[in-house]
């Protein structure tokens, strides 16, 4: 990785632009063409460095509801119950930990209402009855941007 291409990761990361061809206009902001612009991204994706380049929402704002939630997972069933979570479309993270509470995620959706029942999918689908979910009372955001 050069410094063209951290500049470019801290760009898209602070400023993406709006606009119909964004990555033109990144070429523009770093002396750079689009083409250029594109390929150094797919060789960042190519090595896992970008994971995805997308929107961030605040579902709140939106009227979603969302939950922390904690499972007790036994170790030889870890990596199917990980694949249906990660599967369900409310689902935005999924850490494991070395705890009794091994697998964590979170999970977005429409009401209480859809929360619960997604929960209790979950439960009837892997048989992980051992499901705590862990509503905030208050949140406290942070900015999740990486000065490369």
């Amino acid at each position: 990785m050069d410094e063209t291409d951290k500049r470019l990761l801290n760009l898209i990361q602070q400023d993406f632009p709006i606009t119909a061809r964004p990555f033109l206009k990144i070429a523009e902001r770093l002396g750079l063409d689009e083409a250029e612009v594109l390929e150094r991204i797919k060789a960042l994706k190519d090595q896992q460095i970008i994971r995805r380049i997308g929107a961030v929402f605040d579902s709140r704002k939106l009227g979603f509801q969302s939950t922390l939630c904690a499972a007790r997972v036994p170790e030889g069933t870890v990596p199917s119950f990980v694949a249906f979570v990660n599967n369900l479309p409310g689902v935005t993270h999924n850490y494991r930990r070395d705890d009794d509470y091994n697998i964590w995620f979170t999970l977005i959706a429409p009401d209480e209402d859809a929360l619960l029942a997604t929960i209790e999918r979950i439960k009837k689908e892997t048989g992980i009855d051992d499901i705590l979910s862990l509503s905030a009372s208050k949140t406290f955001k942070i900015d999740a941007r990486f000065d490369v």
